[in-house]
């Protein structure tokens, strides 16, 4: 019920952290993934890392904000993987300032790419198997902070997003169900990445960090990459609408 042969699994935000580890584990259990990221070159040397391990991949950058160049890569990306099956949409970034003094420029590109990004991604995929009458999986990356409006430093524009991912991946589930699509999120704590290496040279954010996390540690990639597998495939066919907490147990303190 986990396999995943012969499915086209495009992932964005594919070159590193989350993403490459949700495109390795994909490629283990048989799918062709499509690798998409800004950054070209760390797509492509994912992409390599899948083809080493006997996996098979293509890669295609995207800037996920620009509606045009999701289209084009879409379309382009479908035609040489053979078709679309799952969407993860997977592309984040984060400025981390106090609110007063977060500039409107900083606050638009984290929502262009947190959340816009994710609609357009979302809303490209859905046309096409709404349009070819077959069914299809979206995978959010939401946060423990979706939740919450704390954490360890001011973050307004990255946890407004996030919060938005929860419901917009609640709204398209209700919207598409009928048409066989379900739409799901992952919510993970602070994963061992180096979007957090400042974190993880800082021992009093670190133990900030296992104080507030019942399992008193980080999340690896590779268990929010597991967890995307179960939403991926026949084992989850009854799920939709749902955010999983990958987060030690973060959101039941």
């Amino acid at each position: 019920m986990f396999r995943l042969d012969e499915k086209r699994v495009f992932i964005t935000g594919g070159g590193g952290g989350i993403g490459r580890a949700a495109a390795l584990m994909f490629a283990a259990f048989g799918a062709h993934v499509v690798v998409l990221d800004w950054d070209v070159a760390a797509a492509r040397a994912v992409c390599c890392e899948v083809t080493e391990l006997g996996g098979r991949a293509s890669v295609f950058a995207l800037d996920v904000t620009d509606e045009a160049e999701v289209l084009s890569v879409f379309e382009q990306a479908q035609r040489e993987a053979g078709g679309l099956d799952v969407l993860v949409n997977n592309a984040g970034i984060s400025i981390r300032r106090p609110s007063i003094e977060l500039t409107l420029e900083e606050w638009d590109s984290v929502i262009s790419v947190n959340l816009t990004g994710m609609f357009l991604c979302s809303r490209t995929a859905a046309r096409s198997w709404i349009g070819r009458g077959v069914p299809g999986v979206v995978i959010n990356t939401a946060s423990i902070m979706s939740y919450s409006g704390g954490g360890l430093h001011p973050n307004i524009s990255y946890q407004t997003t996030k919060a938005g991912v929860v419901n917009l991946t609640q709204t398209l589930a209700v919207e598409w169900a009928g048409n066989d699509i379900r739409v799901n999120a992952i919510a993970p704590t602070w994963v061992r990445t180096s979007l957090i290496n400042h974190l993880m040279a800082d021992e009093a954010q670190m133990e900030k960090i296992r104080s507030l996390t019942p399992m008193k540690r980080l999340a690896e990639p590779e268990e929010v990459a597991s967890a995307m597998i179960f939403l991926a495939g026949s084992a989850s066919t009854m799920t939709t609408g749902h955010v999983l907490a990958v987060d030690g147990g973060y959101l039941a303190t």
